[in-house]
């Protein structure tokens, strides 16, 4: 009887259970077979690399002429430039469903399967523009001063760049000495990315203060003048090189460090590490660029209103002799080819063929700004000499001084 029980009780469970009148019995569903998630490759592009060479391990030869086709309308593919990433996006079935390379900062490329088919777009960014005024004093050397403001040294060479005819920042800055800038910043994503253009700025040494003021219009490109309209680009850089230091000044009589024999140095030794840049002085016809005696590798250049400049020992030349060429150009490389003990730049001046020191030559002054464009310069000139004023004033109210005390003369 006992037996008999349980056997009824298992019949019963396979009854099927009475359910409330309304109510229908749940349909089983299989689970749908779960898809291989995309496989996503990340790279940037290697030295010499090729979309080829960066994608043969990766896709077929096939797919890679595919992207290459649809990307040209938009960007050519075979151009590619060494450590800009990419991104490869493989389905399942190992078909590229996705791909990107970013071009610049500011353009990625795109490329996405639509069906069979491939289509690419351009997706570009803009830069947040801001005018910053960035202040710092000289301990040691422009660079430390940018650095110290918390700014990065681009910034510095920038500065450089518009004083340099008026500042040899190899020799002439002192302890002390400031400088204040109206510089653009760009940011992307709300991050500083770049410098832009420095839209006016000021240089204080001891006693003299140097201002600037960047002026562009449509028939006149931009360029940095004096508050007067006159440009501070003149007919010399006050040094062929941006940055470095003097070993050895013009002399009549120098203890040659080789010869060991008292005689004439006509020129300015500038140290600096081997392969600094060497710019032409200024515009100029090459004379002669090759090996000279005692002063190694040398350019010679013919300047107007009878001046030459002169640059020895050079590593390497970048001109050749009949060749024209403008103020700031690259000559050649600071070496120690010749008489040298080593790496440096011998510098030298001719005016109507005698050699005269170059820290003390006086070049020929600028035009200034014509008469047409002197209302629309005095205009611009104005506004952007008061962002400096501007940063000075927010300056002391940071610093809890009086504004007035702390004013600057334009």
């Amino acid at each position: 009887m006992r037996r008999l029980s349980g056997v009824v009780a298992f019949a019963f469970l396979l009854m099927p259970t009475a359910l409330p009148v309304g109510m229908e019995a749940p349909v089983y569903v299989a689970p749908k077979a779960v898809e291989d998630p995309p496989t996503v490759h990340r790279g940037t592009i290697a030295r010499n690399g090729t979309l080829e060479t960066t994608l043969d391990d990766l896709i077929s030869r096939e797919s890679i002429h595919r992207l290459l086709e649809s990307a040209r309308p938009l960007y050519d593919l075979a151009r590619l430039s060494i450590g800009h990433p990419f991104d490869l996006t493989l389905g399942p079935d190992g078909l590229v469903t996705a791909f990107s390379y970013g071009i610049d900062e500011l353009r990625t490329l795109k490329v996405r399967r639509n069906g069979d088919a491939l289509q690419a777009e351009m997706l570009t960014k803009t830069y947040d523009v801001r005018t910053e005024i960035v202040a710092g004093s000289i301990t040691s050397s422009l660079f430390g001063a940018v650095e110290d403001a918390g700014e990065e040294d681009q910034l510095a060479i920038d500065l450089a760049q518009v004083f340099e005819w008026d500042v040899d920042f190899n020799t002439e800055l002192q302890k002390g000495d400031s400088f204040r800038a109206a510089v653009e910043k760009m940011y992307l994503d709300d991050r500083f990315s770049r410098y832009g253009a420095i839209m006016a700025a000021e240089l204080v040494r001891g006693d003299r203060v140097i201002r600037a003021v960047r002026f562009e219009s449509a028939s006149s490109p931009a360029a940095y003048y004096s508050p007067a309209g006159v440009p501070l680009r003149k007919t010399f850089l006050r040094s062929p090189l941006a940055f470095s230091r003097i070993t050895s000044r013009f002399s009549r009589a120098r203890m040659h460090p080789i010869l060991g024999v008292a005689r004439p140095h006509l020129g300015v030794d500038y140290g600096a590490p081997a392969g600094t840049p060497v710019r032409a002085a200024a515009d100029g016809l090459v004379t002669s660029a090759g090996w000279s005696g005692g002063f190694g590798k040398t350019v010679r250049i013919r300047h107007g209103r009878g001046f030459e400049t002169l640059y020895g020992h050079l590593a390497r030349i970048a001109v050749r002799p009949g060749q024209r060429i403008g103020q700031g150009t690259l000559i050649g490389n600071v070496g120690s080819t010749g008489l040298s003990t080593g790496p440096h730049l011998d510098y030298r001046i001719l005016k109507d063929g005698t050699f005269v020191n170059p820290l003390k030559v006086t070049p020929p002054p600028p035009e200034p700004i014509s008469a047409s464009l002197r209302p629309a310069f005095e205009t611009l000139r104005d506004s952007r000499l008061a962002l400096l004023e501007t940063g000075v004033l927010q300056a002391a109210v940071a610093q809890g001084t009086p504004a007035a005390a702390t004013e600057a003369t334009p």
